[in-house]
């Protein structure tokens, strides 16, 4: 007798994107707000809150056997509430970190040995795996020009990413490197450094990069950016190409290399 189905909420829109992706979209009983790909397939999964702010009774009421969650997306306080439900009740509580895009092999890894049983699973994560290791071949640090780059992804106040963030690592491939050079530890505010504009360090940015999100930077904000660092260069880029991990992350770098490419040719 095959084991029952698991009811898997992912509280994380790059986790339920692979969900997605390895077919497993049958079993997603909850979802966040921001889980919003592929929209086709989660518009009719039940919303659970935000990825902050879980509401942790519905989620309850869902009665999911699993539950995806990640170090810097979800907060300590809901994975500690997960815990204290009673056993009958307690999902397995599958936590992710990457912090690489070469992390993302480990990630499929790990819903692998989670779901690797249902039919078709295994062979959608080989797939993915074989297409993200291509791309990881093709990214080269040193194919491309260094740049030293300012990535903001909040206004109000401006906000930026330490080097040890999957954003500022998967930049890295094309040999860009995120400013303030600074690690913000496995988890915590400092991740996300504030930029207050009087840096030091701010003159010596070459390029601006304004993510589409968490905050939807467009057109207008381009000045108000240039004034951070008068002498660089500021474009809009996709945000979740660049941030989202799983399976966005090998159009991701290929995106990357399009963008490295494009700025060494001017």
């Amino acid at each position: 007798m095959s084991p029952p189905a698991p009811r898997i909420a992912s509280l994380v829109p790059s986790l339920t994107e692979l969900v997605v992706a390895l077919g497993l979209a049958p079993c997603l009983v909850a979802r966040t707000g921001f889980c919003v790909h592929p929209s086709d397939v989660v518009r009719t999964i039940p919303k659970v809150g935000g990825t902050k702010d879980v509401n942790l009774a519905k989620l309850r009421r869902l009665a999911p056997t699993h539950v995806l969650v990640n170090v810097d997306e979800n907060r300590r306080d809901t994975v500690q509430a997960l815990l204290d439900w009673p056993s009958a009740e307690r999902p397995e509580l599958i936590v992710t970190h990457p912090c690489a895009p070469i992390d993302n092999l480990a990630l499929i890894d790990q819903l692998l040995a989670a779901f690797g049983h249902i039919e078709g699973v295994a062979k959608r994560a080989a797939a993915l795996r074989d297409e993200l290791a291509r791309e990881l071949a093709l990214c080269r640090p040193q194919d491309f020009a260094a740049q030293a780059v300012l990535y903001l992804i909040w206004r109000g106040p401006w906000m930026t990413v330490a080097r040890d963030t999957y954003i500022s690592r998967m930049l890295a491939v094309v040999n860009w490197h995120t400013l303030p050079a600074c690690e913000g530890g496995e988890q915590g505010a400092a991740r996300y450094p504030v930029v207050q504009g009087d840096e030091p360090w701010l003159a010596g940015v070459q390029q601006v990069l304004l993510s589409s999100e968490p905050y939807a930077f467009g057109a207008q904000h381009v000045e108000p950016a240039r004034a951070l660092c008068p002498q660089a260069s500021v474009q809009c880029v996709d945000g979740e190409l660049i941030s989202w991990y799983g399976p966005r992350a090998a159009a991701g770098l290929r995106y990357l290399r399009a963008l490295a490419g494009a700025a060494g040719a001017g």
